[in-house]
């Protein structure tokens, strides 16, 4: 199956809503948890417990396992391996982008099956040139599995970038989801954009559809209601409606009721 239909066949199932997975250090206070390898991969199993049945995907913050070093990334492993025993969908939120052999590190790290870090897809950066992505697009493809691309994201430092235009009066965002979009209908692969809830999608010249999903944070804590979801984004879209902090802080005792109550907000 095509990573395409594997995700719209876990968002028909069980929705749109993506559930981050971001141990940050006052989260992990919040919830009697100390900033260690132990620490994070208690918070991470949690959550990966609670959100199975509830919702189809699953989004760990690569950075903040990162940050302990190779311990942070064993625990991160083995929240991995839970998640696709639970039968979730996961996106490793890294944002690797580079060229040539570091292109294709990154894609043996998170897309080969049978890595540690497995995922079933990877955000990326396409600051290099989208065609540098050219390893992360084969390695996933050849796996049913999808690469989420930064198009327009919410950060105020990220407009002046994207909003810049091309000679052909495209912006850089614009002319990002084109590249994925040609990929996509040469392929049917189904990687995906990253695209915040909180942006003004007609200025960055963004109009997504089924064949592109959707990857939009912002959601919840950063200032989008999940209720929103069909006015923010076209009816036809493929999104999913990435929620992190507005249902963490609930804490280990809370989570599964916060999860339940994301799901019902939305449309």
């Amino acid at each position: 199956m095509t990573f395409l239909a594997r995700l719209g066949d876990a968002v028909r199932q069980r929705g749109a809503l993506c559930v981050g997975i971001d141990p940050h250090p006052a989260l992990l206070d919040r919830w009697g948890l100390k900033a260690d390898a132990s620490g994070l991969e208690r918070f991470g199993r949690a959550v990966v417990e609670a959100a199975a049945g509830r919702v189809g995907v699953v989004k760990p913050q690569v950075a903040l396992f990162e940050a302990i070093g190779p311990a942070g990334l064993g625990a991160l492993e083995r929240v991995l391996a839970d998640a696709r025993a639970a039968g979730l969908l996961t996106i490793a939120d890294a944002k690797r982008g580079d060229i040539g052999s570091t292109t294709l590190g990154y894609a043996a790290a998170w897309l080969e099956p049978g890595a540690p870090l497995e995922a079933d897809a990877l955000t990326a950066s396409p600051y290099l040139g989208v065609g540098a992505l050219e390893g992360l697009f084969e390695a996933a493809e050849r796996s049913g599995k999808g690469v989420f691309v930064l198009a327009a994201t919410s950060n105020p430092e990220g407009a002046a970038m994207q909003l810049a235009r091309l000679d052909d009066g495209r912006t850089v965002a614009a002319a990002v989801a084109d590249a994925v979009a040609a990929r996509n209908a040469a392929t049917g692969a189904g990687h995906g954009l990253v695209i915040g809830a909180t942006i003004d999608r007609a200025a960055y010249g963004l109009a997504p559809d089924a064949s592109t999903p959707v990857l939009a944070p912002g959601f919840g804590a950063q200032g989008a209601r999940l209720a929103d979801l069909h006015r923010l984004f076209p009816a036809d879209a493929l999104v999913l409606a990435s929620a992190s902090r507005s249902i963490l802080q609930a804490g280990p005792d809370g989570l599964a009721a916060a999860i339940d109550a994301a799901v019902a907000e939305l449309p």
